[in-house]
């Protein structure tokens, strides 16, 4: 549990503050507080540990070096969003890595999750990554979701206790509930550096993220490593929010890129340079053809719920929470068996500074 004195810090300091949200009250730690990791939520007795942050190595052979020291696992690193999914009472829910309760990924989790697994370990909490081209949050999918989302559990937590079940115990739960799960790639040592190579080649290759690898020991030490096909896709997919993100969001990206070739031995070509400058210039030149037409830049979402009232919490949190983001519905009704929500996000930084500039405005470097 976490030292009650603790918390009243915390929301002293605004660090934590209370939610009411889908007939729920509880507390949200909507930043960093000492030891307490941002998204962290308090249910009355009941503490669902915020997902701790993992690093980036980048550098293969020597990161795996210099990270650790025992054998370790190697799993797909799913590009989606993360949620926690637990039950509380008798409803099962789900928490975004920052904490917000969703209506969407609730709504849908009868779809995708054995409900006997929570029936039969009420302390468990599942660590699972939605991904598709059909979700309210990002613009990316990996290439193997080819319509609405799936469910990819990739770690089980206990409620109350930070850290996460080992390995096996992980494993042994995913099969006897059939719940959906991450690809496992294996166990890796320092050996099998070029063994490690050859597949993320492979995943590069196929337009997947990346890998996580997770020491197998009581440390559990952890570290991510991504393809140079998901640093190009991310620039790409964000040009049209570009002046919402750090300038660091591209340049390390572009970093990142150079020396996965580096490492993998990837010859640089006219090809690289060229789908570079289209990711940036395409995403720039939609973004003004799309005001010249509309006056305004947008991404268009579509998600499919079981019931409609969960489609409306979820425009609701995200007018909400988005900062310098319009939430604009657009449309929702029935299709087949789901409520189908389509709505606009429209990027309120680079639909004024267009209007701006295309008018004749001035800036001043």
């Amino acid at each position: 549990m976490i030292d009650v004195s603790l918390v009243r810090e915390a929301v002293r300091q605004r660090k934590a503050r209370s939610e009411n949200f889908l007939g729920f009250e509880y507390l949200r730690f909507s930043d960093d507080y000492k030891d307490i990791p941002r998204g962290t939520a308090i249910f009355q007795d009941t503490v669902i540990w915020g997902y701790p942050h993992i690093g980036r190595i980048f550098m293969l052979g020597k990161g795996i070096r210099e990270q650790f020291e025992k054998p370790f696992w190697v799993e797909e690193k799913v590009d989606g969003y993360n949620v926690r999914i637990f039950r509380v009472g008798d409803r099962v829910i789900a928490l975004s890595r920052g904490g917000y309760l969703c209506p969407f990924t609730t709504d849908r989790l009868p779809d995708f999750i054995n409900r006997d697994f929570f029936e039969e370990n009420p302390d468990l909490v599942l660590c699972t990554e939605v991904a598709g081209p059909e979700n309210p949050y990002i613009d990316e999918s990996p290439p193997f979701v080819k319509e609405d989302v799936k469910f990819f559990v990739f770690d089980i937590m206990r409620k109350n206790e930070q850290g996460f079940l080992s390995q096996d115990e992980k494993l042994r739960l995913i099969e006897k509930y059939s719940l959906p799960s991450v690809e496992v790639f294996g166990r890796f040592s320092h050996e099998d550096v070029d063994k490690l190579k050859d597949l993320l080649i492979k995943l590069n290759e196929e337009g997947r993220e990346g890998v996580v690898l997770k020491e197998d020991s009581e440390e559990n030490r952890r570290a991510k490593y991504i393809t140079s096909y998901a640093n190009l896709s991310d620039i790409k997919v964000t040009a049209k929010n570009m002046l919402q993100l750090p300038p660091e969001y591209y340049t390390n990206r572009i970093l990142r890129l150079v020396l996965f070739m580096e490492e993998e031995g990837i010859e640089r070509t006219e090809h690289l340079y060229e789908e570079l400058g289209r990711a940036f210039i395409d995403g720039l030149f939609d973004a003004i053809e799309q005001f010249k037409r509309e006056h305004k830049v947008y991404r268009t979402f579509r998600c499919r719920f079981n019931r409609r009232e969960n489609a409306l919490a979820l425009v609701e949190l995200l007018q909400r929470t988005s900062r310098h983001i319009q939430v604009v519905q657009k449309d929702l009704k029935e299709e087949d068996s789901y409520w189908v929500l389509t709505f606009d996000k429209v990027f309120l930084n680079m639909t004024g500074l267009l209007g701006h500039l295309l008018s004749g405005g001035l800036v001043f470097d």
